[in-house]
Parts: C-alpha cells; sequence; structure tokens
C-alpha cells in the first residue's frame, strides 16, 4: 500500500478539520494453486512490485525472502518516492523496470484497468506475459504467499500462518493494523488537533499494550515468527526515523520503550527481516513526498542506526523463530540493500 494521492492531482494527504481516512479498495483478485480467478500460481509468471520505502510493500518482501520465493516470483523495486501519478522505476537503468518495460507502475494497472481512478499502490503483482495487473491487496497478498505458493517455497521454509493460530493471528493483526499500522498514519495526517490527539492517544495505547503482551512472550501469537510479527515489524522499524518526528508520534520514541525495542531487534536481526529494510528509502519517501506537513523536502540526516545491532536479550524468552524451518540463506545480490542504506554493512555511517 501507498498513501498515493488520487489521479485527479490532488497532492495532499491532509483533509483540514477532519480525520485521516484509507481507501480500503483494492483489487481483490488472488493468485492460487487453483487459478480459480483466472491466474494460478506458475513459476516465473508474476512479477512482485515495491518500493523499500513502504511498509506495507515490505510485509511482503519479508515474507517472500522467509519462504524463499526468489526463484519463482521476481521483484521489481520501484524508487523511494512518487508523484499523484504512481511509483516510478528510476532505479533502473534507463528509468524502465527490466522484466516489465515500464517507466510508471500505473501502466500495469491501465494496462488491465483503462483509466483506474483510485490509489496506485504498492506492493503489486503484476502478470508478465500481459502487463497486466493483477492484485494489490496488500492484506490478501502475503497470506497467499504462504497458503497458494506451498509448491515453490525453499526446503525448510517457516510456517507463517499455522493453522491452529489463525483465528488468534487475525485477532493481533485487527488491532494491530487499526491502533499502529494505521494508526500512525492516523495521527500524521490529521486534520485538526482533537483528530491528532484521539490518533495519538489510540496509538500509544495500544503499544502499551502490545509491550505488555510481549514482555512474557518472543513472540506475538505461538513461539515461533508468524504473519502477524512482519506486520508489527515493518511498522516499529519506521517509527523513530519518521514517525516519532514526521507524523508527530512523540510521546516515546521505540529506543524509550524497553520491550518493544529489544522485539524489534530480534527480529531486525534475524535474516529475512533487517536485511531488507533500507533506511534511506524510508526518509526519502516520507519526508520528501509529504509535502503539506514537511513543505521544505528536507530529509532528517538522523537517526543514528547503530543501536539495531545491539544485543536485544530476547532469547531469554525461548521460541523458535523459524519453528520446525530454518532461516533463509544470503540474499541475493541484485536484491541487497545498498551499502550506507542499513547498519548491516560496515560502510553506515553512525
Amino acid at each position: 500500500m501507498s498513501t498515493t494521492p488520487d489521479l485527479s492531482g490532488n497532492s495532499g494527504y491532509v483533509i483540514p478539520g477532519g480525520e485521516f481516512t484509507r481507501d480500503q479498495r483494492y483489487i481483490a483478485t488472488r493468485i492460487t494453486a487453483d487459478g480459480r480467478d483466472g491466474y494460478p500460481v506458475e513459476a516465473g509468471r508474476y512479477r512482485l512490485v515495491v518500493s523499500r520505502a513502504c511498509p506495507w510493500a515490505s510485509r511482503a518482501v519479508v515474507v517472500r525472502r522467509l519462504l524463499g520465493l526468489e526463484d519463482a516470483l521476481s521483484m521489481a523495486i520501484a524508487g523511494p518516492t512518487h508523484d499523484s501519478r504512481s511509483w516510478t522505476f528510476d532505479l533502473d537503468p534507463g528509468g524502465r523496470d527490466p522484466v516489465l518495460g515500464i517507466e510508471r507502475l500505473q501502466e500495469a494497472f491501465f494496462a488491465r484497468f483503462p483509466g483506474y481512478e483510485r490509489g496506485i499502490t504498492v506492493p503489486a503483482i503484476v502478470d508478465v506475459p500481459t502487463g497486466q495487473v493483477v492484485t494489490n491487496d496488500y492484506a490478501q497478498m502475503t497470506l497467499d504467499l504462504e497458503t497458494e505458493w506451498t509448491a515453490f517455497q525453499r526446503e525448510g521454509a517457516p510456517d507463517l500462518y499455522p493453522e491452529a493460530l489463525r483465528d488468534e493471528i487475525h485477532a493481533v493483526d485487527e488491532v494491530v493494523f487499526a491502533d499502529v499500522n494505521n494508526g500512525v498514519y492516523r495521527a500524521g495526517f490529521a486534520g485538526s488537533q482533537r483528530a491528532y490527539e484521539r490518533a495519538y492517544a489510540r496509538l500509544f495505547d495500544r503499544l502499551d499494550w502490545l509491550s505488555e503482551r510481549l514482555s512474557t512472550q518472543r513472540y506475538l501469537v505461538g513461539d515461533t515468527i508468524t504473519e502477524a510479527d512482519v506486520r508489527l515489524f515493518t511498522t516499529l522499524v519506521r517509527f523513530d526515523p519518521v514517525y516519532h518526528g514526521h507524523f508527530k508520534c512523540n510521546r516515546h520514541k521505540l529506543e524509550q520503550m524497553p520491550v518493544l525495542w529489544a522485539y524489534a531487534r530480534d527480529l531486525f536481526q534475524t535474516p529475512g527481516f533487517g536485511d531488507t529494510v533500507d533506511f534511506v528509502h524510508i526518509k526519502r519517501h516520507y519526508y520528501e513526498v509529504h509535502r503539506d506537513i514537511n513543505p521544505t523536502g528536507i530529509v532528517p540526516a538522523g537517526p543514528l542506526l547503530d543501536g539495531w545491532l545491539t544485543p536485544h536479550g530476547r532469547e531469554e524468552l525461548g521460541g523458535r523463530p523459524f519453528g520446525d524451518g530454518t532461516p533463509p540463506g544470503p540474499v541475493r545480490e541484485h536484491e541487497r540493500v545498498p551499502a550506507g542504506h542499513t547498519p548491516l554493512d560496515t560502510g553506515t555511517p553512525g
């Protein structure tokens, strides 16, 4: 998902005097093992389009890597910024995705739905033979990668969506989405003091609830990493770089919330999580794109990132990160986060 403005040319995100309401209308087509929507799971047929800046797209990046789907589902990485039309492939030579041959993700949406009027959002999966978008339903997308793409998952892939825990995963996901994943946006894009303060209180009440829950268990649901952890992680990893200042979610920094900070570091240091995070892209997206709340477009130099690699001590709570599975292997060379964009390489300042 992105917070792409509508295609009428409105570049604003804040409605003066109002509350932020996310457009939840997505293309509901699914890619399934039986192909019931006309799009069967096939290795090499589809391309996942993401931006490392976007928390919703980052969920798909993490899940794809944990499950080892790199050979079956290729990935296009858009640049960190966009305009009112869509995300662009400005990171690629000539500004075109080398597989889809397009400059803007918008082209894939229009190829299937001429005049598409809703947000051109990431993550999106595109059918390579036709060049048409299949789906941008980010919430269902990762669940389908976990359950419909099993034939192409790597040996030792973890079960991120255990059948016995699905009801609890969904219950946790529901409140985390409403109060945290979307809660930071409700605070950041609030159009009135009252709307902001309500969103702020709701966010930190939920973070306190999560801190209490995670004080006695290593992961959100069960004793292994699940879909629920992926969904929370992509918000927490952005908290200090952008949400604390840019979105005014400033009761405490993540670093000042001991349980959540240790939990986030535990996941960051787990293969498949931190090695997908690009802090430079994250900061550039929020501070350059949201000009109605940051008119200058100036991107902050901080915060320092070295704390992400400090010991977290969460092993004392037990748990098995990958359950009966194994960690993913090294990141593919062409998908590595650039040096200097992450504390996981020695070239990062600070």
